[in-house]
């Protein structure tokens, strides 16, 4: 072992300490999901976090794998204000993809990385609640859900022995079933859960002001700039802002968009002074 590896271990020990026992919930998506080799990092990373004592629970999409399955059934593609116009069909691919095939592709990974995993979705022990939603511009998307209500008794069970796995969708009080964006599920269980952190793995370099330039990253942001930034924000990059307002507001100590092309980028963030991406506080340091 060099000393800079040593280096390495003693500036993670601190943090490694403060986040023993603590429950960090993570929007796992893009590269990280498809790319083999970034799959593999994001499974050791997430089994080392539960080795050195903390909760981890992953909460996906896989819009690119139900879009992959429309196209092969011939069925429209679109999106309004970053969320996916869903229709019965939709919901229905939407469904059948994601907790039947993207979750336990998700579980069986980190189980061949040494812990164990359980697959879940909103369904399961009513985890999510939803109700139907327009888009923010107004535009109704079909069968797209709101969250209403969080039940997490099922994930504080699991995650004792377990690293949760939940597909986002869910199902309102009449069982109909709803296509739900995966960045506010993952905001609304980690506000539920009084989550110590949430994390968004993404595809780009974290929060820039001006998303055509990478200079403009915004490293650390206090959550009212975040809010008074929403109704200028479009695309991919507003619901998980939206995402990490939410939790911040609901409690949660910070969040974090992570530029997930970067191997081991969850442990970068969790475990060095420097950090990964954006970090989003409840007041920015000034």
């Amino acid at each position: 072992m060099s000393m800079r590896d040593v280096g390495t271990l003693l500036e993670a020990l601190p943090y490694i300490r403060e986040f023993h026992g603590k429950t960090v919930v993570i929007k796992y998506g893009g590269a990280a999901m498809t790319d083999p080799a970034l799959k593999e990092d994001f499974a050791r990373d997430v089994v080392l976090l539960k080795y050195v004592g903390m909760n981890p629970i992953i909460i996906h999409g896989g819009g690119p794998e139900i879009s992959g399955y429309m196209r092969r059934l011939d069925l429209p593609i679109e999106f309004v204000d970053g969320l996916r116009v869903s229709d019965a069909a939709t919901v229905e691919v939407a469904k059948m993809v994601l907790v039947g095939k993207v979750n336990k592709d998700i579980v069986l990974l980190i189980n061949r990385h040494g812990q164990p995993a359980v697959g879940l979705c909103g369904d399961d022990g009513l985890l999510l609640r939803a109700s139907r939603q327009l888009a923010p511009s107004g535009q109704d998307i079909g069968f797209v859900g709101r969250i209403e209500r969080v039940d997490v008794n099922v994930l504080r069970h699991f995650s004792q022995d377990y690293i949760p796995v939940v597909a986002s969708v869910g199902a309102d009080r009449d069982g109909h079933s709803y296509n739900i964006n995966a960045d506010e599920a993952a905001g609304a269980v980690a506000r539920a859960l009084g989550a110590y952190k949430v994390m968004f793995l993404t595809d780009v370099p974290g929060w820039l002001r001006d998303p055509r330039d990478p200079g403009t990253l915004v490293s650390e942001a206090g959550v009212e700039e975040v809010q008074a930034a929403l109704t200028q924000t479009s695309g991919g990059m507003r619901p998980k802002l939206a995402a990490c307002v939410d939790a911040i507001h609901g409690g949660v100590s910070a969040a974090a968009i992570v530029d997930g092309r970067v191997p081991h980028s969850l442990l970068m963030e969790l475990f060095t002074d420097a950090g990964q991406g954006t970090k989003i506080v409840p007041r920015a340091s000034r």
